[in-house]
This record gives structure tokens, sequence and C-alpha cells, in this order.
């Protein structure tokens, strides 16, 4: 099986903490992974950045790197943003990139690479007239999203948690969107 390198990007939502089963199983799908993470959820995972980094080989991002440095991370042939908050959702929507997961986003929607987006936000803030148009925007430049009967479906306002993430299906997505990309 070749090996495919997959932009893994996340915010911070309850559904991070169980990124490092996500990583196995892109891993056993033939994804070579990179980490890269929101300032806030490097914050949430902050104990376990290390493990992560020796989990997918790749140092986990959170931060711009400087002029003139190296990547140290391979080219990505997709992107899968997940979960991916409210707040995510519209800055990347807007072009609004303040943090590296953005700006990886936003580069990768304008190259037309395959991006599948998960978004994690509860029923008040899906309800924001800003998210649907932000979801239009991201849908009209060719990313998909698993939001609502083909993804995840927001939970009532205020739980600690999610009462489910489904990342079976967003791994499922990304398989199915290589496959079939002129890209992949």
């Amino acid at each position: 099986m070749t090996t495919r390198t997959l932009h893994l990007l996340c915010s911070a939502a309850p559904p991070v903490f169980d990124i490092a089963h996500v990583i196995e199983d892109a891993q056993t799908r033939g994804w070579d992974v990179c980490l890269g993470l929101t300032p806030t959820a490097a914050h949430w995972l902050s104990e376990s950045l290390d493990g992560l980094a020796a989990l997918t080989g790749h140092p986990v991002r959170w931060q711009y790197k400087f002029p003139g440095q190296p990547d140290v991370w391979p080219a990505a042939d997709a992107l899968l943003f997940a979960p991916a908050t409210f707040n995510s959702m519209n800055s990347w929507a807007l072009g609004l990139t303040n943090n590296l997961v953005i700006g990886l986003a936003a580069e990768a929607t304008g190259k037309r690479m395959p991006v599948v987006a998960m978004p994690c936000t509860n029923t008040a803030l899906a309800a924001h007239p800003q998210f649907e148009v932000s979801l239009n925007t991201l849908r009209n430049a060719g990313v998909e999203l698993l939001h609502g009967e083909a993804g995840y479906s927001p939970d009532p306002a205020d739980p600690d948690a999610p009462l489910h993430f489904p990342w079976p299906a967003a791994l499922n997505a990304l398989d199915v969107r290589t496959r079939t990309s002129p890209q992949a």
C-alpha cells in the first residue's frame, strides 16, 4: 500500500481528546499523519504532545514557522479538519488565518486539494446565521463537509462533551474523496 500524507487539523472541542485513536486508525488506512492543533487544542493536549509526535513520527504543530525555516512536515495529499469548532469554521470561511490550522486549511482549499471537514458545535451556535453562510462558502470552495445527517449533528447547547462524534465517518469520507480525486 502506498503511503499518503494527511494533514489532520483539530480545534479545541472535546473529541480532540480521542485524537491518538484517530491517528492510529488513519495509519492503518495507509496515511502518514501530521497533526496540527489550534493553540487552545495544543494547550488541552499539552501533556500528550510528545506522545502524539512519537505516534505520528512528525512534530505536532500549532504555531506558524519563522520565515525561511524549512517545513518539518511533508506536503499533504489530503487534509482532514475535525473537530472544527464554530470559531474555526467561520474563520476559515472568512479567510482569517490568525492561527496555523486555519492557515493550512485555507491554503489546502485554495490548492483544490482533497479536504474533508467535520464541524463540532452545539445547536445554539449552529443556529447562528453566520454558521450556515460559512458552511456554504466552504462547500462552494470544494470542501466536503460532514455536517448533519452526513456526519456530525449538533448536540444541545452547553454539554461538557458531544454525545457522539463520528470519527470513522470522517476517515471513510476522506478515503472515498482521495480515491476519486484526480490528485490522489
